[in-house]
């Protein structure tokens, strides 16, 4: 992360709370906890002996000649490797045309993405590693990366660099320069440099590196078709500036380097794929996954042997442990080599970002702004909403009276109207509410303000036994959770992640909203956006409780530090917005055609079959008998037949095969306050959550002629057909908080279960996560509506 001997270090703020301090290091911002940053030693620059500070050396050149590796293929291999936050996913998507997310935080790619297309008669494999500092065992990335490397063997690797970051980011090139491969560096994001006038001779560092340096602004897609040809140039061997060097360590590095190498490169089937350079410095710096990579060949005792001795000779010669000694000495080379390059004169000047988080994470004000943040986000997507879901409303209704003047009676008929347009309409009407929510995440993201999030909340998150880190993946959780625990990946500790992911299921998906929005329209006449933003916060609270519970217990002494890079901010880029906001859309409406439009056919067959039940037959005699009435008046005859109707309606239902399930697990869900309709719906959303709202448009069909009535209106008419409680509303708010309570907490949908196990490896946690919400659930919903009711 740059902490490194001879870098000077500045304070910049303290988070509220006495949360984590935020420091400015290489050029960039990072935040650590007091418990870490104590465990760093600084000194005045007035004491600091430069004299035992890694020196510039140069470089070693080796007279090795590029072969063209055109004559053998026209497929070029290329492993995009970078720094994370220096826009190398932005360069991947504009290059490709692909949609890969992108965030202005660490640890947007989480795995591999490959794409592959044509250009200048050459076809491209571009893979998008995950964003990583180093290629040292530190991380799971880091491992990744290095492992890709070696065993895919790219053709070329493209070194994507923050410009304005240099130093930080040079850091990892010197590793891969280590590793004798073909590098193409992409100076992204070139514009900030030229905008806070750095001066910077990428021409002469390319000479000096033998790698070419070609300036790129990914977000405008300037420089790819430079990119492009120096790629072909490196390919084919005729790139002038392209040669392979080794970084010049200093004599007594170079010695024990050499002496290391000549033992490993007798071990063939690994220095074939990799550099016998780079295993001999990864040795050195007491690397444990080279030293198990090596420890199945013959002579690996020597190898260890050697090792150990030359660490002992190095650290009896600087004082320091070797590991330091090899970084002090890349971040000297780095030093030199910019010296001559590279000029800010402002570097001294507080950045754009550094004034704007001096309001943002004010150690007072950090807080409010956030939370007020988070509250224009949720009254905006509930308000906003609101408008284009009425017009959506009534086009579905439109659309169902339509169908239903045209088309005769029949069992089609009945499915078109009461099944598919009442129930993928239902769902249909809350994507204005979605696409507003993804729009407020999507800026956070791309600024770089979610990072913030992260710096505010640790202290409080530490509290409960969470890592800040973790508050990224929470955050994401409020979009999908899929996503939000893969995301955990960024996590290193395994109880960090493990503990994080379990959680993740209490963040309210934009697939819970649409039943939210629903039920609080419904029923709660005043402060929605209130209750909305409610629902999401005792999400929070059930989060937090379940991590104090389980930090207590299962996840005792998992204290890791906490270390995250504060990225500059950047103008999110209306491209950018509006792909995340149409990829969202096109997966909800996806999800409508297909999942949810099955379950809806499926919960329509389940409550119209069986249809002629004894009470049916009992019913339509009596609707007979009214119709044969000559006596009757015949308002009065045509109000009767309305009613019997209507009862038959009730009837056919209640005897169905849905309602005889429903029956069989409503005790279970009496004492919640629900009937056996909103207890189908709860079961029919196992699948995925927005069924919950289809189910219920199939279920509270009222069967007359305008049977796209408002659901929300039907909702707040429904009662009791049966029972002690027969003739009385149904949801009253006890019942209908207490059902908003049951859908925030209950099970998680199959594809978060399916994540978990494959995140975790073992279908133990998985299981602990669908029995342990679904009880709690439960447990929660009985306190809400007795309470209510006694309140009431």
């Amino acid at each position: 992360m740059g902490f490194v001997k001879g870098k000077e270090v500045k304070v910049i703020k303290n988070a509220p709370f006495k949360g984590p301090f935020e420091f400015k290091i290489l050029d960039y911002n990072v935040s650590l906890r007091k418990s870490e940053a104590e465990l760093i030693e600084v000194v005045p620059v007035s004491e600091f002996d430069a004299s035992q500070n890694g020196t510039y050396k140069g470089v070693i050149d080796r007279k090795i000649k590029l072969i063209n590796q055109s004559e053998r293929t026209r497929t070029i291999n290329i492993a995009l490797v970078g720094n994370p936050n220096c826009g190398k996913t932005t360069l991947f998507n504009s290059i490709s045309g692909a949609k890969e997310k992108v965030g202005n935080y660490t640890g947007v790619t989480v795995d591999i993405k490959k794409t592959t297309f044509n250009v200048k008669g050459y076809t491209f494999n571009f893979y998008d590693l995950p964003g990583t500092y180093s290629l040292t065992a530190y991380s799971k990335e880091e491992i990744f990366v290095r492992e890709f490397i070696y065993e895919q063997t790219p053709d070329l690797v493209i070194n994507v660099i923050d410009s304005t970051k240099l130093e930080r980011n040079l850091f990892l090139t010197t590793q891969l320069i280590d590793m004798d491969l073909r590098i193409v560096a992409a100076l992204n994001m070139y514009d900030d440099l030229e905008r806070k006038k750095m001066k910077f001779d990428y021409k002469g560092l390319s000479r000096l590196m033998g790698i070419p340096f070609i300036p790129t602004i990914s977000s405008k897609g300037i420089g790819h078709d430079e990119l492009f040809d120096k790629v072909i140039e490196v390919f084919e061997g005729r790139d002038t500036i392209s040669r392979h060097v080794h970084i010049n360590y200093g004599s007594d590095l170079e010695d024990s380097i050499q002496c290391i190498r000549q033992k490993i490169k007798e071990v063939k089937p690994v220095t074939d794929k990799i550099s016998s350079r780079f295993l001999a410095i990864k040795l050195l710096e007491r690397d444990k996954h080279v030293t198990e990579l090596l420890s199945d060949y013959s002579n690996f005792a020597e190898i260890k042997n050697i090792t150990e001795t030359e660490i002992s000779k190095i650290e009896g010669l600087r004082n320091e442990d070797s590991e330091t000694v090899i970084t002090d000495a890349k971040y000297g080379f780095i030093a030199g080599a910019l010296k001559e390059t590279f000029k800010n004169p402002f570097r001294k000047q507080k950045t754009g970002s550094e004034r704007i988080d001096s309001v943002l994470t004010h150690k007072y004000w950090g807080l409010p702004i956030f939370g007020a943040i988070l509250f224009i986000m949720f009254y905006t997507t509930f308000n906003l909403g609101a408008f284009p879901m009425n017009w959506i409303d009534a086009g579905v209704m439109e659309l169902g009276n339509f169908i239903s003047g045209i088309m005769p009676d029949g069992i089609l008929k009945d499915l078109l109207v009461d099944g598919v347009i009442a129930g993928a309409g239902s769902v249909l009407v809350f994507l204005p509410n979605i696409l507003i929510l993804f729009f407020f995440i999507s800026l956070l993201e791309e600024s770089g303000y979610m990072a913030r999030a992260a710096f505010l909340m640790d202290n409080i998150m530490h509290r409960f036994g969470l890592h800040g880190r973790s508050f990224i993946p929470l955050v994401m959780g409020f979009g999908c959770n899929v996503p939000a625990i893969l995301a955990t990946r960024t996590l290193r500790n395994r109880g960090d992640r493990l503990l994080t992911m379990l959680i993740i299921p209490f963040m309210s998906c934009s697939a819970r909203l649409p039943v939210y929005i629903l039920i609080i329209s419904a029923f709660f006449d005043k402060f929605q956006s209130l209750i909305l933003i409610g629902i999401y916060a005792a999400g929070i609270f059930f989060a937090f409780f379940t991590s104090q519970i389980l930090n207590k217990t299962v996840f005792k002494n998992k204290e890791t530090p906490f270390v995250m890079e504060l990225p500059s901010y950047r103008m999110p880029t209306v491209r950018n917005i509006i792909y995340h906001m149409w990829d969202k859309t096109r997966h909800y409406l996806k999800k409508i055609g297909t999942i949810i439009l099955i379950g809806v056919v499926i919960i329509w067959s389940l409550g119209y079959f069986p249809r002629e039940t004894e009470k049916n037959q009992q019913v339509k005699h009596e609707i007979e008998i009214v119709k044969a009435n000559t006596q009757l008046d015949e308002e009065l005859k045509q109000e009767n037949i309305a009613s019997l109707e209507q009862q038959l309606k009730a009837e056919q239902l209640y005897g169905s095969y849905l309602g005889q399930l429903g029956h069989v697990i409503e005790p279970v869900m009496r004492p919640l306050g629900f009937d056996w309709k909103m207890s189908i719906s709860l079961l029919a959303g196992l699948p995925a959550k927005e069924i919950v709202v289809s189910t219920m448009g199939v279920l509270y069909q009222s069967g007359d002629a305008d049977s796209s009535v408002n659901l929300q209106q039907k909702l707040r008419d429904e009662v009791h057909t049966t029972g002690k409680n027969k003739g009385q509303k149904v949801f009253t708010l006890p019942a209908a908080l207490a059902f908003l309570i049951f859908i925030l907490i209950y099970f998680p949908c199959v594809g978060v279960v399916a994540t978990i196990k494959n995140e975790a490896g073992s279908w133990k946690w998985a299981a602990f996560v669908v029995l342990y919400t679904t009880s709690l659930a439960w447990i929660t919903a009985f306190a809400v509506y007795n309470v209510g009711n006694l309140l009431s």
